[in-house]
């Protein structure tokens, strides 16, 4: 295109500029969503034009992520609409099945907080119209854009580079409705638009970028860069997930103090500290084995009923929506093989274990995708006719 990345994303964000009548930022303080805001700041500098600025504070951070979100938006003071929310977010607990989720900010855990909310933090309940306590992060992300939008066009900066992960990629590439046709755009409803100026981005960019602008970054990357890890294995975000657990042991090892804390708040983080990264069944990372004696289904049938009784339930419906799902498919009453390859396209007992050994909360390995929160309790009464109706599980 004759041009390089960088020349590329200013001219992304200088056309969301032209195009929508309102604009913000969803930030995390990592590495892209930094170098985002810092392009959208200089742009709207040159205008003299505001935008909103969003983090979502999940308690269990960093404070080397809390230090610079703070240095982010002192610095940008003047051109931003300031939105540092600190409230009682639902979130996924990868490392515990007894406590699978967890609400950061819980009224309800005050002397256990992790660390206090910061003096900008938006604490209050009612602040915003659509939130209700212990909201998914998921759910809660598009009601603020569609909020915020207040009913105009409006662009929310999403700091996501394609080559981070598949799912990134389908993200730009797939089919879906866009903003004047542009790709690294995507609609979410009532006027609002996701916009992706970084897509194109290779780690080493983001780190070029600084090296030449001297703008500020979250310090914690330098800490992990001298703990050995390469510039595509740091991670900040919230460290209990399915997927980022894996960083669970490095937290120890940069801020013990605030360690000693996560381990009181958070269930299950010591051990997926200590586990996380092995292969083996304790976490159902790579490659799993069956007990002797045991075939898949008697070893699936086993870990159910060693689990606690709620978290139980929720996997017993998931399994039976699975089989039922593939008894109209040409296995009668959900006889599925034992023995099978951990596919997409190949049910067998062998792929429901891993599920359960991952602790595969919303059974993603199994093809489901997660609830809404509002609907959850009603997908578990319906659940429970179905199973009576069905005989399984």
């Amino acid at each position: 295109m004759g041009i390089n990345v960088l020349e590329a994303a200013q001219q992304r964000v200088a056309w969301a500029f032209d195009t929508f009548q309102k604009l913000y930022v969803s930030f995390s303080g990592g590495k892209d969503s930094t170098v985002m805001l810092h392009l959208v700041a200089d742009e709207a500098r040159r205008r003299s034009r505001k935008f909103g600025l969003l983090f979502i504070d999940l308690e269990g951070q960093y404070q080397y992520t809390i230090k610079h979100v703070r240095a982010m938006y002192d610095t940008y003071a003047d051109i931003i609409e300031p939105y540092w929310v600190s409230l009682p977010i639902h979130l996924r607990n990868g490392v515990s099945q007894f406590q699978p989720h967890w609400v950061c900010w819980d009224p309800d855990k005050r002397t256990d907080w992790i660390r206090e909310p910061d003096p900008l933090s938006i604490t209050d309940h009612g602040h915003f119209p659509f939130f209700h306590y212990a909201m998914e992060f998921e759910e809660f992300t598009p009601k603020f854009g569609r909020w915020y939008a207040g009913g105009k066009t409006c662009g929310c900066f999403v700091g996501i580079r394609a080559d981070e992960s598949l799912n990134r990629y389908r993200t730009i590439k797939r089919r879906k409705s866009m903003m004047e046709n542009k790709p690294f755009t995507t609609w979410f409803g009532e006027g609002l638009f996701n916009v992706y100026p970084i897509y194109d981005w290779r780690t080493r960019d983001i780190w070029i970028y600084h090296a030449r602008t001297g703008k500020l970054y979250n310090h914690l990357y330098d800490i992990m860069h001298k703990a050995g890890l390469s510039i595509h294995q740091m991670r900040i975000c919230q460290p209990y997930g399915d997927d980022q657990r894996k960083g669970l042991w490095l937290f120890h090892l940069i801020e013990p103090d605030t360690w000693a804390r996560v381990v009181a708040r958070v269930n299950g983080a010591n051990q997926g500290a200590l586990y996380a990264q092995d292969s083996g069944n304790i976490l159902g990372n790579i490659k799993i084995s069956k007990p002797e004696g045991h075939t898949w289904e008697s070893f699936a049938r086993l870990l159910l009923e060693s689990m606690p009784a709620k978290t139980r339930e929720h996997y017993e419906d998931k399994v039976a929506v699975f089989l039922h799902w593939y008894s109209e498919r040409g296995y009668f009453h959900g006889i599925i093989p034992d023995e099978g390859p951990l596919t997409k396209d190949a049910p067998s007992w062998k792929r429901i274990c891993k599920a359960l050994l991952r602790n595969d909360y919303w059974c993603k390995g199994l093809s489901f995708s997660q609830h809404k929160s509002e609907a959850y309790e009603k997908y578990r009464k319906i659940m429970k006719r179905r199973r009576s109706e069905w005989g399984l599980i």
